[in-house]
C-alpha cells in the first residue's frame, strides 16, 4: 500500500510516523510546499526504522505531485494550524482554497486515491472535497470522530479511575467545541454502562471536558494537537489497509441517513479497503437526535460560507 500525507508539519509528520510504526504501508510520501521541509522530515523518521523496527518507505517531496502517483489513500493535513482563541470556523477562508487544490492535484495523479481530510474546520473540508472533486462517498472521510471518541475515552477513564481499554464510546456529529455529540448514554466499562460507575454531575463534566478537547490543549501548546490526531488517522488508514471493517466515527456525506442530506457530518462508519464501507444508523435518544440535528445546522452555517 502506498500513502500520501499532504503537509509536514507536526500533524502530517505524526501521522507518517503512527503509520510506519504500524508497518502495514509499503510507502508513505511526505509532501510540503515548504522547500526541503518534507525531505527532512521524511530522513529523520527513516532513521527510526532500525530502532522502532519497521520496514515502510518514508520519502519526501516539494510540492511535487507525481511523486505521489498510485497512492491508495492520501491524508490531507494541510493548512493553517489554529491558534489560540481561534475557533475552526475562523480557518474556512484559507483552508478551502488550499484543501481543494490539494485533493485536485492528488486525484490527478491517484484516481482511485482514498481522502482522508484532517485540515480544520474539518466537516466543512472534507464536503468541500466531495463538490471539488466529485469522488464516491465513500472515497472521502472526514477524520474528526475518531480523535473525538479517542478523547472521550480519555476523560470517561480518567473519570472512572481506571485504564482506557476498560472503556468504550463514541462521538457523533460535527468536529467542533460546540457540534460534538458524544454519546455518554451510550458509553461502557466492560460492558456495563458508565451511569453505573458515574452521578449524572460527573457525566456531564466527561462530556464537556470532551467537547472543548481541542481547544483545552491549543491553549496549552499554543498550537493544535498533533501525537493523538496523528494516531487517529493511522488507525482509519490500518482500517483500509488490512480491509478490517472496523467501526469508527467518521465524517462522511449523508444521504437521507439520520434524517441529514448534502452535509458531511460525524456518523458510526465501518471502514474497509473501499473506504467508508458502509454507514451505521443506531439508535439514538430523543436528546441525543436533538442534539445531533442542532449540530448539523452548526457544520451547514460553515458550509454556506465557502467560497472555492
Amino acid at each position: 500500500m502506498k500513502v500520501t500525507v499532504v503537509g509536514a508539519g507536526a500533524v502530517g509528520a505524526s501521522c507518517a510516523e503512527y503509520i510506519a510504526i504500524k508497518d502495514f504501508a509499503d510507502e508513505i510520501v511526505l509532501i510540503d510546499i515548504k522547500e526541503g521541509f518534507a525531505e527532512g522530515k521524511a530522513m529523520d523518521l527513516m532513521q527510526t526504522a532500525s530502532l522502532n523496527g519497521f520496514d515502510s518507505t518514508i520519502t519526501g517531496t516539494t510540492n511535487d505531485y507525481s511523486k505521489t502517483a498510485n497512492s491508495d489513500v492520501a491524508v490531507i493535513t494541510s493548512g493553517i494550524p489554529r491558534k489560540p482563541g481561534m475557533t475552526r470556523e475562523e480557518l474556512i477562508d484559507i483552508n478551502a482554497g488550499i484543501v481543494k487544490t490539494v485533493a485536485e492535484n492528488l486525484i490527478k495523479y491517484s484516481p482511485n486515491v482514498i481522502l482522508i481530510v484532517v485540515s480544520n474546520p474539518m466537516d466543512t473540508m472534507a464536503y468541500l472535497a466531495h463538490k471539488a472533486t466529485g469522488l464516491p462517498k465513500n472515497r472521502i472521510i472526514g477524520m474528526g470522530g475518531a480523535l473525538d471518541s479517542a478523547r472521550f475515552k480519555f476523560r470517561l477513564a480518567e473519570a472512572l479511575g481506571c485504564p482506557q481499554s476498560d472503556v468504550d464510546g463514541i462521538v457523533i456529529g460535527g468536529h467542533s467545541d460546540t457540534g460534538m455529540v458524544p454519546l455518554i448514554e451510550k458509553a461502557v466499562r466492560n460492558s456495563v454502562p458508565v451511569s453505573e460507575f458515574l452521578s449524572e454531575e460527573k457525566m456531564a463534566e466527561v462530556v464537556e471536558a470532551t467537547k472543548v478537547g481541542g481547544a483545552t490543549l491549543t491553549k496549552l501548546l499554543g498550537t493544535s494537537a498533533w501525537y493523538a490526531p496523528g494516531a487517529a488517522v493511522s488507525e482509519l488508514v490500518k482500517a483500509i489497509a488490512l480491509d478490517s471493517k472496523k467501526l469508527f466515527p467518521c465524517s462522511a456525506l449523508l444521504e437521507g441517513e439520520y434524517g441529514l442530506t448534502d452535509i458531511s457530518l460525524g456518523v458510526p462508519c465501518i471502514l474497509g479497503k473501499n473506504g467508508i464501507e458502509s454507514i451505521v444508523e443506531i439508535a439514538l435518544s430523543d436528546a441525543e437526535k436533538e442534539k445531533l440535528v442542532a449540530s448539523a445546522a452548526g457544520v451547514r452555517e460553515v458550509n454556506n460560507l465557502l467560497t472555492v
